[in-house]
């Protein structure tokens, strides 16, 4: 790929740090924003502009409608609009543009798939399987039962798990602080069945695995330091192996099946939304659709005019 002519090039890298240390997003977030304006400059190059100033909603759409000539999906288009408009938005702002074009450009709807959940008793097989496992006293053991009953108990992103301090658990409350996503920081609840495993961790597990270096993370890895996401992906799905017939997923099924499990309870949207951190109440509707289905499928198979 050609490079970038210079003002181009320079309003890439000042975007770039402006991500880094104003939005404060992380790095995988990061390079898709970085990877896909790029693909739009070096597609407007192509077409003649050597500055942002000159970029226009034709060219936005061009670049859109190339996309979708390569077979894109349609999330990963919509995804791409997105980052654009963040980006010419930006533009705007910091004086590099006169308008914002990407004001104007729409994207294709994202089609939206149920996402997987483990219905009470799958959870609750999942909880007891990892139980059983801890019978042998290990340390590994002890720490899986407490990671599982935290996940399904708060509905925190894995990255949120892997980044707990011990001190970021509040027994006394039976509460956990979390950075999600922009570090921004909140409260969230967990029941006693997660704060008996938690004390079984802390008092009979992690002493045996921490070693120097490990500092005060709340869940630790084989070797002894702060444990990986990876790991909590394969532990969760080892477990999930264990319980007939349940979906396979990773630990954001179990944030999913928190969720959907809360709102069948009669939690109200908005405290849903709080509880898992997301940003707009939109994406936390997403488990609206899920209980609703639910609800069809009980109907579809009790009902006599179904």
């Amino acid at each position: 790929m050609e490079e970038l002519p210079e003002e181009l090039a320079t309003a890439v890298a000042a975007y770039e740090r402006h991500l880094v240390s104003e939005r404060n997003l992380t790095e995988h977030t990061v390079r898709a924003y970085i990877g896909d304006v790029l693909g739009l400059l070096h597609h407007a190059a192509a077409l003649g502009h050597t500055d942002l100033r000159s970029l226009d909603l034709r060219t936005l759409r061009s670049w859109l409608a190339n996309q979708q000539t390569l077979g894109k999906a349609r999330s990963t288009m919509a995804r791409r609009a997105t980052a654009v408009r963040v980006f010419t938005a930006w533009a705007q702002r910091t004086g590099r543009a006169d308008v914002d074009p990407g004001a104007a450009l729409g994207s294709p709807k994202a089609h939206k798939p149920l996402p997987p959940a483990l219905n009470a008793a799958e959870a609750r097989a999942l909880l007891e399987a990892a139980a059983v496992r801890a019978d042998d006293g290990s340390a590994v053991g002890s720490r899986d039962v407490a990671i599982l009953e935290l996940l399904y108990a708060t509905g925190i992103r894995v990255g949120e798990l892997c980044g707990l301090d011990v001190d970021d658990v509040d027994r006394s409350r039976r509460v956990v602080r979390v950075f999600g996503k922009g570090r921004k920081e909140r409260t969230v609840p967990y029941g006693v069945p997660a704060d008996r495993a938690i004390g079984a961790w802390l008092e009979g597990g992690r002493p045996r695995l921490v070693v120097p270096g490990a500092g005060a993370a709340m869940f630790l890895g084989a070797r002894g330091h702060r444990i990986d996401q990876r790991a909590v992906r394969t532990l969760v799905h080892a477990r999930l192996t264990e319980v007939p017939e349940a979906p396979d997923m990773g630990p954001h099924g179990l944030r999913h099946t928190a969720a959907t499990h809360l709102l069948e309870g009669g939690a109200d949207l908005r405290t849903v939304q709080e509880m898992l951190g997301h940003a707009s109440l939109s994406t936390t509707q997403i488990y609206t659709h899920v209980t609703t289905e639910r609800l069809r499928q009980a109907y579809r198979l009790a009902h006599p005019r179904a």
